[in-house]
């Protein structure tokens, strides 16, 4: 299992890459420090696999654009297909650990169009009520699977049949939240487009941060009015289009600071944020303290855990 500290994405994209994902076998376990992330939080992305998580310390807030859920220590869940999602700890100064099992679902489907993937994988992946499913140790039900999810973990790498045995694994635990899945309903189509017009619209803004974005020209990524801009991302990622773009920009300023030594000046500009007073400004009301204080907390922390 993996320790990580940061999120990588795809160029231009809130897809997340998936650096050590094996075609010939889609799976990654993974132990999230999520209290030495940059910012201390994971920012709005989506992938292609799925994602089972067990909250082994601290506590977490998963956002999608139907809400957000409260995940403390022992509980966990699953991180539907493509879901946008963002993540949040609830305190900074304990530690947030979380185990994470991220798998395409054709290691459990096998070919495409088969039996199996029609019959089981298919109904979940669809299913706009399971974008997020949240598990509690206090139902016994969920507890079970709750285990199933810790255990899969202890499986080692370099056991005779692996591969099997975890496949075995994985394929137990979908079963279970199977039972759990409440009927499709009909409005799938029109939530399956505010999603694709908003990533359309999210990969504009990674493409084009550095310049002046303006409504209409982001409206139009997604062949949208610019009305519509507006009530997609109110719907999805409950705030304006312009606040996300001014969040967009501050994030990459934090990667910036935290990751290089470009004078402040250059990386208000490259950041799209214009002018070093103003990007001091906006940058004290988003991290609560200066592009320079930001900066030498992140690069002191990096040095102390070098030594």
């Amino acid at each position: 299992m993996k320790n990580i500290h940061s999120i990588t994405f795809y160029t231009g994209s809130k897809e997340e890459l998936l650096p050590d994902f094996a075609n010939d076998f889609p799976y990654i376990a993974s132990r999230a420090e999520l209290d030495k992330y940059i910012e201390h939080y994971v920012p709005w992305h989506w992938h292609k696999a799925v994602e089972l998580f067990y909250m082994e310390s601290g506590s977490l807030e998963y956002y999608t654009p139907k809400g957000k859920q409260l995940f403390p220590a022992g509980s966990g869940g699953m991180v539907n297909s493509n879901i946008l999602h963002m993540t949040r700890p609830i305190a900074q100064t304990e530690k947030n650990i979380q185990l994470l099992h991220i798998f395409d679902a054709s290691l459990l489907a096998g070919e495409q169009g088969s039996r199996i993937e029609q019959k089981y994988i298919t109904p979940i992946i669809t299913n706009p009520q399971m974008d997020l499913i949240p598990l509690f140790p206090n139902n016994a039900i969920e507890k079970k699977i709750l285990e199933r999810i810790l255990e899969a973990f202890h499986l080692s790498s370099k056991e005779f049949g692996y591969e099997m045995k975890l496949r075995e694994a994985l394929s137990e635990i979908w079963l279970m939240l199977f039972q759990l899945s409440p009927p499709a309903q009909v409005q799938q189509k029109a939530q399956n487009k505010s999603s694709d017009q908003i990533k359309l619209m999210m990969i504009y803004i990674h493409e084009h941060y550095q310049e002046k974005i303006s409504i209409s020209e982001l409206a139009a990524a997604a062949y949208l009015s610019e009305r519509e801009c507006f009530r997609v991302f109110h719907n999805c990622l409950h705030m304006t289009p312009v606040a996300y773009i001014k969040t967009y920009r501050l994030q990459a300023a934090c990667q910036m600071l935290a990751r290089g030594n470009e004078p402040i000046t250059s990386i208000s500009h490259a950041c799209g944020l214009g002018s070093s007073s103003y990007f001091g400004k906006v940058f004290r009301e988003y991290a609560h303290c200066t592009p320079l204080e930001y900066r030498r907390k992140w690069q002191n922390r990096d040095i102390s855990r070098q030594k």
